[in-house]
């Protein structure tokens, strides 16, 4: 390493966040980058270690320790072309994936770990300003035609790996825009839009071709995709909701997190939504059910449009804010995570508390019975519930129904060892092979995806398999 004393030097300095009385006002985002200097800084902390378990920790398995010694020693393009042989969209995941290499950085064992999201962002859009980035454009084109259903992060990776192996790639995605959950489920205060256009332009250059407002199976036949292509990649989302079934459910006022989302990010990208069709916090009381990361994007959005407050309940325990016994490095440990959301706005918390009756007047959910574990029940006022307690498995209607693929026990889709279903040539990844995950395992899944379709259309592949 360039300075195997930086971590001696220099302390981890974390994301700056614009202060929150601005931010509530808008849906940019809630961080502001740091200097190339501070960058350098905090990527000379990665230590010479002799077994880097950041590696291990990351699903796609960066190069971590080499990209952040060429970031020390100022060089740049090198780095960037390091981070690009192992992830096909860096300056997304460097914005929204909860970094596990960190957890299992070894520096985090005695000190905090080091910045590697943040350098990673670093790189990313370093590369863009300087020019470094460059079309991967297949030398020749193998004659095969491969359809990926699906436009998220599984899909997408896939589709730009075997698009790099020579085969003619063709995405199809049932919304107007591409991009799947990372455009309508992800608010833009993490995720702005224009940074998945920018990917997607250059996927499109590179010749995937993209087909969108086209639900395969209703508008696009089976038996036509079946002809047409010689593999197919389902690449959709695990899109079910969990459901919270008492009494009191019928009430108006309660609604899916992702329906919430999907709607308020439709809002900002400028579309008009029928006053009936609409979902809107300003003023009301908003209760979240559901104490993950989509339900920190409810409050964070909920605040945005001016909720009077809000509170989030969870049915589990409240995590330790520190490693305990049960969760020893370098594995990912369950914390407590306050995001930037529970920094806005008036946002009451709430552990072990179980939901157990909606009430509500003339129609209208107006309250909540609860009851805190091993104690009494008690009321939260609420006339906007949300729930953010899941997703069970991908929609079997149309497509995975007429294929008549085997599911596994969770209702997924069933693959073997090397991503195929139970129908020969065809493939699954991301979400609806594995249920819902985060979205660097979703890149991973579509490239592990990408390495077995190619083997399987060419006998061998040069594709890595992660």
């Amino acid at each position: 390493m360039g300075d195997p004393k930086g971590f001696l030097k220099y302390k981890r300095q974390a994301a700056a966040y614009r202060p929150v009385c601005e931010r509530i006002k808008d849906y940019s985002p809630v961080f502001t980058r740091r200097s190339n200097k501070e960058s350098q800084e905090q990527a000379s902390r990665c230590m010479d270690c002799g077994t880097p378990f950041c590696h291990w920790g990351c699903p796609i398995g960066s190069y971590i320790p080499e990209w952040n010694d060429l970031v020390f020693t100022g060089q740049w393009r090198k780095a960037f072309e390091l981070l690009d042989q192992a992830n096909n969209f860096p300056e997304i995941t460097a914005r929204i994936c909860p970094a596990q290499c960190e957890y299992a950085c070894v520096l985090g064992i005695n000190d905090d770990p080091v910045t590697i999201r943040e350098n990673e962002l670093a790189i990313a859009e370093r590369a863009f300003e300087m020019g470094f980035i460059r079309l991967h454009l297949p030398h020749t084109r193998t004659g095969k035609k491969v359809a990926i259903i699906g436009s998220g992060p599984s899909g997408l990776s896939c589709a730009s790996q075997l698009n790099k192996a020579g085969h003619e790639v063709t995405v199809f995605e049932r919304d107007a825009l591409v991009g799947g959950l990372l455009r309508y489920g992800i608010p833009d205060f993490k995720l702005e839009k224009w940074v998945v256009d920018r990917r997607v332009n250059i996927l499109s250059d590179e010749g995937i071709k993209f087909r969108t407002s086209l639900n395969v199976g209703d508008d696009y036949s089976v038996s036509r995709l079946l002809k047409n292509f010689n593999a197919i990649c389902l690449a959709g989302g695990s899109r079910v909701p969990r459901d919270l079934n008492i009494e009191g459910r019928e009430l108006s006022g309660i609604y899916f997190a992702m329906d919430y989302l999907v709607q308020a990010n439709r809002r900002v990208a400028g579309e008009r939504i029928p006053h009936n069709k609409l979902i809107d916090a300003r003023g009301k009381k908003v209760l979240v059910i559901g104490g993950g990361d989509t339900g920190s994007d409810c409050v964070g959005t909920a605040n945005r449009q001016g909720a009077s407050c809000v509170v989030q309940i969870e049915l589990l325990p409240k995590p330790p804010e520190c490693r305990t016994d049960d969760y020893p490095w370098p594995g990912y440990p369950m914390l407590l995570k306050t995001s930037t959301s529970h920094e806005e706005g008036t946002v009451g918390r709430k552990w072990s508390v179980l939901t157990k009756k909606f009430i509500g007047k003339s129609g209208n959910v107006e309250k909540i019975l609860c009851a805190q574990a091993g104690g009494s029940e008690f009321e939260i006022e609420a006339d906007l519930v949300i729930l953010a307690i899941g997703f069970t498995q991908p929609e079997k209607k149309g497509l995975i129904t007429e294929l008549e693929l085997r599911l596994d026990d969770r209702g997924n889709i069933k693959t073997d060892n090397f991503f195929m279903t139970s129908k020969k040539g065809i493939f699954a990844a991301g979400d609806m092979k594995r249920g819902q995950s985060l979205v660097v395992w979703a890149v991973s899944d579509g490239r592990r995806a990408a390495h077995y379709i190619d083997s399987y259309l060419m006998g061998s592949t040069r594709l890595p398999d992660v």
